[in-house]
């Protein structure tokens, strides 16, 4: 056991900073932004989520936390999350079900983002919910095609 735990510190990156060497369409997850969209991370308060309206079907317990962006230009779009949670993103400003995600995994190495959520998404008006939260607001970035 004690030999597996040394081969699982060895494999662990070594980071001098975190998210000091973000790639460039990720370079806004560390910039103060005005509003949610592609390369502008932004931190939404979470609360129950039964008190938001539209929670699409499987959404998970716990905190919660949604908002509306525009996509203008049709391509695979990432959802960046700071922490363990599930993201849903809605076509449309009321109602509807969850988009199929074409992709998931994890933020870069020595980075604050836990997960990334890819959709292809064509051009209109989407909402963005992250359920299942344990902290009570959550960093979340739209990722650039």
């Amino acid at each position: 056991m004690f030999l597996a735990a040394i081969l699982l510190l060895q494999a662990a990156p070594q980071c001098a900073a975190t998210d000091a060497a973000l790639p460039a369409n990720l370079s806004g997850w560390t910039a103060q932004a005005d509003g949610f969209g592609v390369n502008r991370a932004v931190t939404l308060d979470a609360g129950a989520v039964a008190k938001l309206p539209g929670v699409p079907a499987g959404a998970k317990p716990g905190g919660a936390a949604m908002i509306g962006f525009r996509i203008e230009a049709a391509g695979r779009y990432g959802v960046a999350l700071d922490q363990r949670g599930w993201v849903d993103v809605v076509s449309g400003v009321a109602g509807g079900d969850a988009l199929k995600s074409a992709a998931h995994g994890h933020g870069p190495d020595c980075s604050s983002i836990r997960k990334i959520v890819r959709y292809d998404l064509q051009p209109g008006i989407y909402r963005l919910y992250v359920t299942g939260l344990a902290t009570p607001s959550a960093k979340v970035m739209l990722v650039a095609p």
